[in-house]
């Protein structure tokens, strides 16, 4: 992945100097022409490309020593491309997949009900409003979950947490499961984004679709599933599990 976009980025540097453009070019040629144009990109989004480019176009360049862990380029490649990059991929079990039509347009955005009020951990509404209902592809910035009151809110005798969808309030992950909450922290803090396995998954509520999306039944965007040497890896953005259960 990193020395794929790297060429493209030196190929393109060759033909023009525009970082901003060259940036785009190479994130919406690896993930399929689905990313947002520059007209449509947060200065979230924007800032988080800068940094991309930043770390790749150094190495293109030769200008600095450059050396990424798998995780580094996990936390610095918007899991839209990682996500296409397996487009039409099948999951094996205890996956179950889902399809396009559990996104389609409904009364707000994907889902029939914008998030609730008041999510926990003092995750951000607006924020999770956007991501859940109205995005398909970006997601919370590599760390966020670290800046909410989640580790303070959850201490380490906490025991299994529970997570319920942030539109629905249904319970969606629990976790940790059969690793310790230490592991679970770590691994979570290496990728970015709090990270679910196999087991940690309420699969009455969570599907796959064939792109690796992870998404609830109810049409809230999670997060993609992103498998590593350990098996599926569920990269999910706190804001979208932040809910509160329905009663």
């Amino acid at each position: 992945l990193l020395l794929g976009l790297l060429l493209l980025l030196r190929d393109d540097r060759a033909r023009d100097g525009d970082d901003e453009s060259l940036l785009g070019r190479g994130l919406e040629r690896l993930g399929g022409g689905r990313l947002l144009g520059a007209g449509q990109r947060t200065p979230l989004m924007l800032a988080h490309q800068r940094r991309v480019l930043t770390l790749l176009c150094s190495a293109a360049t030769g200008t600095t020593a450059l050396v990424l862990s798998r995780a580094a380029v996990v936390r610095s490649t918007p899991t839209a491309i990682l996500g296409n990059l397996m487009a039409s991929k099948k999951f094996g079990g205890p996956v179950v997949m889902g399809d396009e039509s559990i996104m389609s347009q409904k009364a707000h955005g994907t889902s029939n009900t914008p998030v609730q009020q008041g999510l926990r951990w003092n995750c951000d509404v607006a924020t999770a409003d956007r991501i859940c209902n109205f995005n398909r592809h970006y997601a919370e910035f590599a760390g966020y979950w670290e800046t909410t009151t989640f580790l303070k809110d959850e201490p380490v005798d906490a025991g299994e947490v529970s997570f319920y969808d942030s539109n629905t309030g249904k319970l969606l992950f629990f976790a940790p499961k059969s690793r310790s909450w230490e592991d679970f922290v770590k691994e979570s803090k290496s990728h970015g984004w709090p990270s679910f396995r196999d087991d940690e998954v309420n699969w009455e509520y969570v599907r796959v679709l064939p792109d690796g999306e992870a998404v609830s039944v109810d049409g809230t965007h999670l997060g993609h599933n992103l498998p590593d040497g350990k098996g599926n890896r569920y990269c999910i953005n706190l804001v979208s599990v932040a809910g509160k259960p329905v009663a």
